[in-house]
């Protein structure tokens, strides 16, 4: 089959690789759609330490059943999936808790840490097991289909973050996942919902998705603007979808004493975080991992419209111009957003 792979850092190679060997309880998806997402672009250079070569990245993908697996039950060829990116032991203490993405031995689609070598889905096939299967619904395409996987960990950060009507809320990255999460927020009765982003289109994509006041993050007004929307208190919920010292401490700045910051980005293994500011305040700091059951959610609401992916996607290209579109993004000076490739 063909695939792209990182066959050092910063080489991506569209070449000819074996089919994936699938185990009993596997099933063989022919890809239809895979995104590109911002954790592939800084693996790119090595920089996460999560990818390292060689490697099939991708993780956000659907397509159809090609072949299964002697144990499959309820899963035929021509079936149309998706499939959670988090490929999780069933008999793990956390899976039986309920939490099977903080699972000891979970591994995540294209991605190679230094533990395990799990090959993804910027290929024609990919081997996924069973359980972490969904199947599409008539209505929502193949593109959409692979949009789930970022609708679903902004949704399992807004779970996380138990928002109530009325609240607050300041996101802090309006990006893919950032804009998701403005959309979800919406649904789930916050007001006002403030965002934070550098990006001018995507302040303007998250005011179409329901955000009530857009603000950039250099914006010297900023704080005293929260406080004037937030009846001279600060923010009751800050989620945060970048990552690095400088958001996350902008965020804890803008909390009322009380108040909660959900951490969703993590492009820096460590950040520096106000302390007594934090304690002398009581707030509470929340991490959200991946994705913990949201796909069957997540696929419903795409079904019925509630959820719209199709502002978010900037292009839907070949698989054999991956490396192109991985340059493009990485320099992102069109203002691109999720890039789709078809095999």
């Amino acid at each position: 089959m063909k695939a792209v792979v990182l066959e050092q850092y910063n080489e991506l190679v569209y070449k000819d690789v074996p089919d994936p060997e699938i185990a009993d309880d596997d099933v063989l998806v022919k890809v239809k759609a895979c995104g590109i997402c911002g954790s592939d672009v800084h693996g790119l250079d090595g920089s996460t330490g999560r990818r390292i070569p060689p490697l099939i990245m991708g993780h956000e993908a659907s397509g159809v059943i090609a072949e299964t697996g002697a144990s499959v039950r309820g899963w035929k060829r021509g079936d149309r999936v998706t499939f959670d990116s988090t490929i999780y032991p069933l008999h793990d203490w956390y899976t039986l808790e309920g939490h099977y993405n903080l699972s000891d031995n979970r591994e995540v689609l294209g991605v190679s840490p230094g533990t395990y070598i799990r090959n993804g889905a910027f290929a024609e096939y990919v081997a996924v097991p069973q359980h972490i299967l969904y199947r599409i619904p008539d209505k929502v395409t193949y593109e959409q289909a692979a949009m789930v996987e970022p609708v679903a960990v902004a949704l399992h950060a807004v779970n996380i973050s138990l928002t109530k009507i009325g609240e607050s809320c300041v996101i802090i990255g309006a990006g893919t996942i950032g804009g998701f999460i403005v959309q979800l927020l919406q649904m789930a009765g916050a007001f006002p919902i403030i965002a934070v982003d550098l990006n001018q289109t995507n302040l303007e994509r998250a005011g179409q998705m329901g955000a009530t006041s857009l603000f950039r993050p250099d914006d010297d007004m900023l704080a005293d603007q929260v406080i004037s929307l937030t009846h001279n208190r600060g923010a009751d919920l800050v989620i945060e979808a970048v990552g690095s010292s400088v958001t996350v401490n902008l965020g804890i700045s803008l909390l009322r004493k009380g108040g909660r910051i959900v951490l969703v980005g993590n492009i820096a293994p460590q950040v520096d975080i106000p302390l007594q500011k934090v304690v002398t305040g009581e707030l509470q700091l929340l991490g959200s991992c991946a994705i913990r059951g949201e796909y069957a959610t997540v696929l419903e609401l795409l079904e019925q419209g509630k959820i719209i992916t199709d502002p978010f996607i900037s292009a839907i290209v070949p698989l054999s111009d991956a490396a192109m579109w991985f340059q493009k993004l990485r320099n992102n000076r069109g203002g691109l957003n999720k890039v789709i490739l078809v095999p």
